[in-house]
């Protein structure tokens, strides 16, 4: 699965952003996303095979910690839309300022 379709799913990206502040056990990922635990081991899954999170183990735990090099693909791809909307943002504060 590409970067793209595991980031379609919200509870995807939700789990990505807990991972983006640090390594975190399925049980927190739990607690904090809402899934049961086979729910969010479903979604890590999908994350696993975009490469977007790694696994750690630990004993009998798994930590699972984000993977920011697929997402650089995303990043590069939506640039060109940034440079779009920061030059209408421009030429819009630029009406602005010479219509009061």
């Amino acid at each position: 699965m590409s970067a793209y379709a595991a980031l379609a799913e919200p509870s995807r990206r939700q789990i990505l952003d807990l991972l983006r502040e640090r390594e975190r056990s399925v049980n927190e990922l739990v607690d904090h996303v809402g899934l049961s635990q086979p729910g969010v081991y479903k979604h890590l899954k999908v994350l696993r095979e975009a490469g977007l999170v790694a696994v750690r183990p630990d004993g009998k735990r798994r930590f699972y910690g984000l993977r920011g090099a697929p997402l650089a693909e995303v990043a590069d791809w939506l640039e060109p839309y940034r440079r779009h909307w920061d030059a209408q943002l421009d030429a819009l504060e630029h009406h602005l300022k010479e219509n009061p």
